[in-house]
């Protein structure tokens, strides 16, 4: 990985909080002349970064912003490589389709695309999803997994359960895995998940995991059409929350659990991922072929087929119309 010196001055800094650095020994570091450093550091408190300078001392980091930017980003980011390669857009149209066009530029696996809105965002089956606010978290990044097309699927469910994970590092919430894509909190869409990816027969090319997160919006900064359905961290917690620190904390709980599937196997998360679906345990419609059908959703198969147990039979589904909700198919 090649930083920017901006991207290894933010490194240094953040190495160094308690302490002043000198522009000289960042001048040394980097192997750039103090005014390119003086430049970078104005470009820093440009967006949003303050630091206390002492004659003869040098700089030391007082406060950070309040904001996602790739510098904000790369700031404390504790992971090895999902997002230590990103870039940032005020608007996009889509991140995953951007992501897209990243993989086939060959960019790394782990690169990240962030953008603080999406003015075509879209879902599975290429419904559209709401992300024109600026107060969600809207990104996709790449990956490069050893693993079959057929294991694809485990990777939507690695992903919920790194939301969940985070969701509940932050609040006391209790959220729930809608089968296979969504976070619900108290039966409204918190979350939404979308894997692609571009692959032959027996290997994958690369995949593009989106992720759309509900977090400062209002009830009122919806569209009114879907505000019975959908809802926010902040309309259930009445906090609000720093966006860079909830992408940070996600990205590394998906590094720990995606080591864990390349190393370990799938039964560890799979049995986590049980552990908060929604509607477990209960009995579920579904449209199976041109067949109406009813049985009790037991969990996931090892693959991530939803296991529908219905009398002596258990229907092992991968897609599937499902009456989720009362009315609705959802």
């Amino acid at each position: 990985m090649v930083l920017s010196n901006r991207e290894k001055i933010i490194q240094l800094l953040a190495q160094n909080m308690h302490t002043y650095v000198s522009g000289q020994w960042l001048s040394d570091q980097l192997g750039i002349s103090r005014t390119a450093v003086w430049k970078q550091m104005k470009h820093l408190e440009e967006d949003g970064y303050h630091f206390k300078a002492v004659p003869n001392k040098g700089y030391r980091l007082i406060d950070m912003p309040d904001k996602v930017s790739e510098n904000t980003l790369f700031w404390g980011l504790d992971t090895d490589v999902l997002g230590q390669m990103l870039e940032y857009h005020d608007q996009l149209t889509s991140t995953q389709d951007l992501a897209h066009t990243r993989a086939r530029e060959n960019k790394p696996d782990g690169y990240l695309v962030v953008a603080d809105s999406q003015t075509k965002g879209r879902g599975r089956l290429h419904r559209a999803f709401s992300s024109e606010n600026k107060n969600g978290a809207w990104f996709s990044f790449i990956l490069r997994p050893e693993l079959s097309p057929v294991e694809a699927q485990k990777i939507t469910l690695l992903t919920a359960v790194s939301l969940v994970r985070t969701i509940k590092q932050k609040t006391t919430l209790e959220p729930k895995i809608k089968w296979p894509n969504d976070i619900l909190i108290n039966g409204k869409k918190l979350a939404g998940i979308l894997t692609e990816m571009q692959a032959e027969q027996d290997q994958i090319h690369y995949m593009v995991i989106g992720v759309g997160v509900n977090i400062n919006q209002r009830l009122d900064e919806f569209p009114e059409d879907l505000r019975d359905t959908v809802t926010s961290l902040m309309i259930e917690t009445d906090e609000r929350f720093k966006r860079r620190y909830f992408i940070q904390d996600f990205l590394k709980h998906f590094e720990t659990l995606y080591r864990t599937l390349l190393t370990d196997g799938f039964d560890s998360i799979k049995d986590e991922w049980e552990q908060h679906a929604f509607r477990r345990g209960e009995t579920l419609t579904y449209r199976l072929g041109d067949k109406e059908k009813s049985g009790v959703f037991v969990g996931i198969h090892e693959t991530g087929a939803l296991l529908i147990k219905n009398g002596d039979q258990t229907d092992r589904l991968y897609s599937a119309d499902i009456h989720w909700f009362e009315g609705g198919h959802t």
